[in-house]
């Protein structure tokens, strides 16, 4: 009888035919040899042979109201967040082209075409969009720039391309990716000042190659640990994840990523050889490490968020699989080549990302590296440099662990004793700052300005984390696993979902991270989620016949997602993982390898891994029954002490499990619906009032005063008292449901809201860029060469917290990508305050100013030196570019 995943799970006969239900839920259901989800059928043939005819109903539903807005330059610049164009997309009688009227450059059009019942988008329609652009190259006449509606100034020698993004494709909301894009770009060929461009909407994507229907065993994968169990389906899948493995070897011997992505990315390879890598590919996984380390031996920050390092710092996660790696072959002389880069790394992550006032480690949210897939729009790169997210913290946590245990193994108590206290420290800070009590599991970040606040989406991978790295007690573990929103199809990456952004790690579930939580249940003992979890991988591989990167959470399918790709090495490594750390319960430590096997109840019987490597020993090991405690264990006949097979073992040899088939107390999960939370307010303040739009969906609004709620409201505006001194401001919209909305941007307000500013002591104008617009009387170009130090004065008025950052430009990359983020050390008197992080903000977007990260400092009335410095724990991943504009200083005091 088939179980709810939300119950226990009951138990299959050995003999079981293949009619009989493994599990099912209530989106899928799981046969010993099929998996079928509504009207497809994926088949094990044989143990290396399978068919699937699934089919991605993406483009079956597509709604006849197209959303979108302009964009200049590939930036979100031409109507505030949440706001948008939109046009219905009515079939013409004869099939001819579908026109929108010409909408003018930031002014809202809305069509009050009625939407008839139960109407989609026929396949291959033809939509041009027409866009007025009239008023500014009006203003480009006759003052030289445009204001747009954030109050930046777009000069006419800047504008380089005319791009729309929206919601359905090929349209895409990923701005950052509309240069990539060709058919989004709009051009004026008649030069009247009206841009356009044609876009075939409801293109079939069933013809894609992404939809094999039979995959049969090509490759010899006989040198891989060989798999049989009493359940074909889950053999085949095993060994279509081998052939995927072997295939996602380069002929240079490194890893890699996908199908779509070549190269070696750190997290990707890190994460991936803690699944499974080191076990089954260690000499690989050993070689794509080494090419991921700095001309100065630190650990490489893959391209990201305004240029990449310290706005994201997950590189350390490179520890955990270097360890892995010494775990798995027992190699001195890995360690001790190792050792010092990971040490190293770690020394300038101290001085540029841990913060000393929480306890945690700035940089965004790990793997979850796509801004707007995440974070509120508002937020730019130097307000994701200091945020302090789980996962990330979770890594450094483990990181430092890491770096204990390499400290003993080679001889440097002192250095073991400095990070297991440093690993301590962030632990404790994580469950006293990111812990949810009345939700069960952990925030998803502390994000803001001056006042941070918690926010409470769940994340995934980071819940996972803290309970298979020991974050999270024994009770906490079993409460996040418990609690954590799980959907249909997969754990989500984020919950609940941000409003208006196409699946990817909003909306989706990603294999790895889906394998990381099996793991984390099993560890927890929650029998119904690693059985789901088990599940959630066997599908997506068995129905798209490939390891996918991803697939959407809403409906389980992989053509809706924003990048997607077979043979994804993380995706690979899950599954094996589920196999090897999960059924198996392979723990590998410094004295040998460990046996916890966890095999669910609704999977019993007899399975046998042969030909796994182990250090010098080989070892074919079967297993039987079902549940979590260990009857017999014997290795060669012989019991197996503490069921751990000793570190020094060599040669080939036989090892027999079997389990207690006890039946596990009933386990749960937080099983829950798809869900958008409401739209991010944007609010505006004026003569004392806060003021908002209502939004759809919005059941009441949450004040904040300095991170702290101070009154609900149903009204759209808040009279602010008196002004004091210094307050921040924000609102949160939340649903009827209680979901909330992420809170708009900080709003200052107070006598010292302004700031006081001041300049530079030297001023260097460089000749090759033009600065048409700053503050000050100059600006100066700080970079590797030039004014690698630069100083000010600053005159205090009078005691007190006061908050420092910089007005700067960087146009030396996109906000979403590259890496050259600027980074400076910043020192008050000559005491080191902190790091002053400098990103990018677009393309050669030399006029487009902002604010960097603030340090706060307390200050006596006076006056002091200030520096700004280029010094060796700032070198970023460019190595060479490390360079922005600066115009002034601003000194706000907020207490």
């Amino acid at each position: 009888m088939a179980q709810s995943p939300t119950t226990s799970l009951s138990a299959v006969p050995e003999a079981a035919t293949p009619s009989i239900i493994v599990w099912e839920s209530a989106a899928y259901t799981l046969y010993r040899d099929r998996l079928v989800q509504g009207q497809y059928t994926a088949r094990a043939l044989s143990r290396t042979e399978l068919t699937s005819d699934y089919q991605s109903p993406a483009d079956e539903a597509l709604s006849l109201q197209v959303n979108f807005k302009f964009s200049l330059n590939g930036e979100d610049n031409e109507l505030p967040p949440g706001q948008h164009h939109s046009f219905v997309v009515l079939p013409t009688a004869d099939g001819t082209l579908v026109e929108t009227p010409p909408i003018v450059f930031g002014h809202q059009y809305h069509d009050e075409t009625p939407l008839p019942a139960a109407a989609y988008l026929t396949p291959n329609t033809s939509l041009k969009i027409r866009l007025d652009l009239r008023p500014v190259l009006a203003a480009f006449q006759s003052h030289g720039f445009y204001t747009l509606y954030n109050g930046q100034n777009l000069y006419k020698d800047d504008l380089q391309h005319v791009y729309v993004a929206g919601s359905t494709p090929p349209l895409s909301w990923e701005f950052a990716d509309l240069a990539n894009m060709p058919q989004l770009e709009l051009k004026d060929p008649d030069g009247n000042g009206i841009y356009e461009t044609t876009v075939q909407l409801c293109a079939p994507t069933h013809t894609s190659p992404t939809t094999a229907s039979q995959w049969k065993q090509s490759l010899d994968v006989s040198d891989f640990p060989q798999y049989t169990s009493d359940y074909p389906l889950l053999d085949a899948l095993y060994n279509l994840t081998l052939e995927e493995a072997k295939r996602a070897v380069e002929p240079d011997g490194t890893f890699r990523t996908g199908q779509e992505w070549a190269g070696v990315w750190t997290r990707d390879i890190s994460y991936s050889i803690v699944l499974a890598q080191a076990a089954l590919q260690p000499e690989v996984a050993k070689t794509s490490l080494l090419r991921k380390i700095t001309r100065h031996g630190r650990i490489v920050q893959d391209t990201g968020t305004g240029g990449a390092y310290p706005c994201s710092t997950d590189r350390v996660v490179w520890a955990t699989a270097a360890w892995e790696i010494y775990l798995t072959s027992g190699d001195e002389d890995w360690l001790r080549q190792v050792y010092p880069i990971i040490r190293s790394s770690v020394e300038d992550d101290q001085l540029n990302a841990y913060n000393s006032a929480t306890g945690l480690v700035r940089g965004e949210s790990s793997f979850l590296d796509w801004r707007e897939q995440t974070y509120p729009t508002w937020m730019q790169p130097a307000d994701i440099y200091q945020s302090e997210c789980l996962g990330t913290n979770a890594v450094h946590y483990q990181t430092n662990v890491v770096l204990a245990l390499m400290a003993t193994q080679l001889g440097d108590p002192e250095a073991a004793a400095q990070h297991q206290a440093q690993a301590e420290s962030i632990k404790a800070a994580i469950n006293q700052h990111l812990w949810l009590p009345d939700q069960g599991y952990y925030g998803q970040y502390r994000y803001g300005r001056t006042y941070p606040i918690l926010s409470p989406r769940a994340e995934a991978l980071g819940e996972a984390l803290t309970v298979l790295f020991g974050i999270a007690d024994a009770e906490r573990s079993r409460s996040v696993v418990a609690r954590t929103p799980v959907m249909d199809y997969g754990v989500p990456c984020i919950y609940p979902q941000i409003p208006g952004i196409l699946p990817y790690h909003n909306n989706g579930v990603w294999p790895f991270v889906e394998s990381y939580w099996g793991l984390a249940a099993a560890k927890a003992g929650n029998e119904a989620a690693f059985m789901e979890s088990i599940a959630a991988v066997a599908r997506a591989a068995a129905l798209f016949l490939t390891n996918k990167e991803n697939f959407v959470a809403s409906n389980g399918d992989f053509a809706g997602t924003q990048v997607n790709s077979n043979v994804m090495l993380w995706s690979i490594s899950g599954a094996l993982g589920l196999v090897y750390k999960g059924l198996f319960g392979m723990e590998f430590h410094v004295d040998g390898l460990r046996f916890r096997p966890f095999v669910p109840q609704a999977l019993q019987g007899t399975r046998r891994l042969t030909g796994f490597r182990y250090r010098q020993a080989t070892l074919d090991i079967e297993l039987r029954g079902f549940g979590n405690v260990i009857r017999i264990i014997t290795l060669d006949g012989q019991p197996l002490l503490d069921a751990t097979v000793p570190a020094s073992l060599s040669g080939q040899h036989t090892l027999y499990i079997e389990l207690t088939n006890d039946v596990l107390p009933v386990s749960t999960q937080n099983k829950v619906a798809h869900h958008v939370s409401p739209s991010t307010p944007i609010v505006s303040y004026a003569a004392n009032l806060l003021s908002w739009l209502a939004a759809e969906g919005v059941d009441s609004y949450k004040v904040l005063r300095n991170g702290q709620p101070i009154e609900r409201t149903t009204k759209t505006s808040f009279l602010v008292p008196t002004p004091t001194l210094y307050a921040e401001y924000q609102v949160v919209a939340v649903d009827a449901l209680g979901f909330e909305s992420f809170a708009s941007e900080p709003q200052p307000v107070g006598t010292a809201a302004a700031g006081l500013t001041f300049e530079f002591e030297a001023s260097t104008l460089p000749s090759e860029k033009p600065h048409q617009e700053h503050t000050g009387n100059g600006v100066i170009k700080t970079s590797a060469t030039v004014n690698q130090s630069v100083a000010a004065t600053l005159a205090v008025p009078s005691t007190g917290s006061y908050a420092v950052n910089f007005r700067y430009a960087n146009g030396n990359g996109p906000v979403s990508t590259s890496n050259k983020c600027a980074v400076r050390t910043l020192r008050i008197n000559q005491q080191v305050v902190g790091t002053i992080v400098l990103p990018q903000r677009g393309e050669d977007a030399w006029e487009d100013w902002g604010f960097s990260n603030s340090i706060v400092v307390n200050l006596q009335e006076g006056s002091y030196t200030l520096l700004l410095s280029l010094e060796p724990a700032n070198e970023n991943m460019n190595g060479e570019v490390n360079e922005a504009l600066l115009d002034t200083i601003r000194l706000t005091k907020v207490n």
